[in-house]
């Protein structure tokens, strides 16, 4: 099967009940019959598993009750057209299909295939394992059979194949209900499911394929205007321009980055090189006095300047800086005090790390907003803002996102697996890149700095903050190809930042 992907529609993000909608008008508006989009469905699974898993030669189709089953039932009828072995094994009596699904069912049957019912007696040895038993239509945790076929999917030491969602994974939040299967790959259709992207998404969902199904961009308007995206490798380029020959630093922004309360100077020199790194024309580090005249010995194209209290801090500001508060910041009357200094200037600002526990403790007292500024919480961070638990940011990681977003006004980056920038209008991207090794100390404060030089660049929020996540990710991953995940620290991400804005064309 040829598989078409329409332009931008790739790359959008949809939850279960947009597919859906977008499904339902390609039969009831396009008039594409259901079963010939169920056909083209197992056409490109059978299509990945074989260019995927060349030697595998006899496979296993779990099949459940609804459209998902139907499909595992065209992936077994097709494959064995191309000459594959095939045991195909059923969840629920397939006298109970209806619609497409019974259609399947019967195609299989009339090309001479068998089923056999759950449960199996004996785990055989299988080359390739394909999990058609739920799909996105489930909404509560798998119980009874299929929490028991799902086990057993993942027993088995074969590679596994998700059509369209691994079994028991929320297509909307990306959180295991309960149990789920743990894929290598996954084929998706119709729309690219969101939580696929973020939280557990990533680690059950493998590597993901998806195809459109040939289904035009224009079908199911209403349900496929999405205000999510995946940020792709190339929207670095998209966004980030050569540089005239003709230029002056002038042009690409001072930065002034706030923070290092005394013990904590690595966090805001870190700050201040992933900025000199990613294009700032000029980078300030405000610190504290205790260390001030030290922190740039290794780095000297940093300025610094200590500042003892909010005063000397205010008469390095201007309207034409950009600031990042809250690397090291501290929780003192300092840190309080130039947090709120900054927050008043007018300034496009950044706040991080412990900028972001003073926004939060102000915030429990009086509404906080402003325009032009961005949020980088990780799970935690982000579970004070809204004074929840961090399970509760993480149960939907997108909703706790834009909710931040709409509260403070701004432009928000919720870290984590499957990184969110949220916007307040509420706009959202999902970062499919960057790696565990990431999560280390000094690898916020890294962000922090490259967003703040995009800021400074000239870059609205929105596209700072996902150009600057997609940046940091892209950065990780090749620090982790050279030096490996464990070993990855917050200076190999810098390190490695040359060599993204290169291939970005900048």
């Amino acid at each position: 099967m040829i598989h078409r992907y329409n332009g931008v529609m790739s790359y959008k993000l949809y939850t279960a009940e947009q597919v859906r909608g977008i499904d339902y008008a390609a039969i009831h508006e396009l008039d594409i019959a259901g079963y010939e989009l169920m056909c083209r469905a197992g056409s490109a699974v059978v299509d990945e598993a074989r260019k995927c898993f060349p030697s595998a030669r006899h496979w296993l189709v779990l099949c459940g009750p609804g459209n998902n089953g139907g499909d595992g039932y065209v992936v077994a009828r097709l494959a064995v057209e191309v000459g594959v072995r095939v045991t195909a094994c059923a969840l629920t009596e397939p006298g109970q299909l209806q619609g497409d699904a019974a259609l399947a069912y019967a195609d299989w049957q009339a090309a001479g295939g068998e089923v056999l019912q759950w449960p199996l007696r004996e785990e055989a040895a299988y080359d390739l394992a394909l999990d058609a038993l739920l799909g996105t239509g489930i909404d509560r945790e798998p119980d009874g059979e299929f929490k028991q076929a799902i086990e057993y999917l993942n027993r088995l030491r074969c590679k596994t194949i998700a059509i369209d969602i691994p079994s028991g994974l929320n297509a909307d939040t990306g959180c295991v209900m309960g149990a789920a299967v743990r894929a290598s790959n996954t084929v998706t259709f119709v729309g690219r499911k969101r939580g696929m992207y973020t939280a557990d998404g990533p680690d059950y969902c493998g590597h993901i394929t998806f195809d459109d199904l040939l289904i035009p961009s224009a079908a199911g308007h209403e349900y496929s205007t999405s205000t999510g995206t995946l940020l792709s490798p190339d929207f670095l380029a998209e966004v980030l321009t050569p540089r005239p020959r003709n230029s002056h630093k002038g042009q690409f922004g001072h930065v002034i980055a706030v923070g290092g309360i005394d013990g904590m100077s690595g966090a805001i020199r870190l700050c201040g090189e992933a900025a000199l790194r990613s294009g700032a024309g000029r980078v300030t580090l405000a610190t504290d006095p205790a260390h001030a005249s030290l922190i740039n010995l290794s780095r000297p194209e940093l300025m610094v300047k200590a500042v003892g209290d909010n005063a000397e801090l205010l008469s390095l500001l201007g309207e034409d800086h950009v600031v990042a508060v809250g690397p090291g910041l501290g929780g003192t009357s300092w840190s309080e005090s130039l947090f709120k200094t900054c927050f008043e200037t007018q300034a496009t600002l950044v706040v991080d790390a412990d900028g972001l526990n003073v926004l939060a403790q102000l915030s429990q007292r009086k509404t906080i907003m402003r325009d032009h500024w961005i949020l980088t919480p990780h799970p935690a961070e982000a579970a004070r803002l809204l004074a929840c638990e961090v399970a509760e940011v993480q149960q939907d990681r997108v909703l706790a996102a834009t909710t931040i977003a709409k509260r403070f006004g701004a432009c928000v980056v919720l870290k984590g697996c499957g990184t969110i920038v949220a916007d307040f209008s509420a706009e959202y991207a999902i970062c499919p890149q960057g790696n565990p090794g990431m999560a280390t100390a000094g690898s916020g404060d890294v962000l922090t700095g490259i967003i703040v030089a995009l800021l400074g660049q000239g870059l609205s929020c929105f596209d700072a903050a996902k150009a600057g996540v997609l940046a940091h990710a892209q950065a990780g991953d090749l620090a982790a190809v050279e030096v490996g995940e464990m070993a990855l620290i917050a200076s190999d991400i810098v390190d490695c930042l040359p060599r993204v804005w290169s291939l970005a064309g900048t």
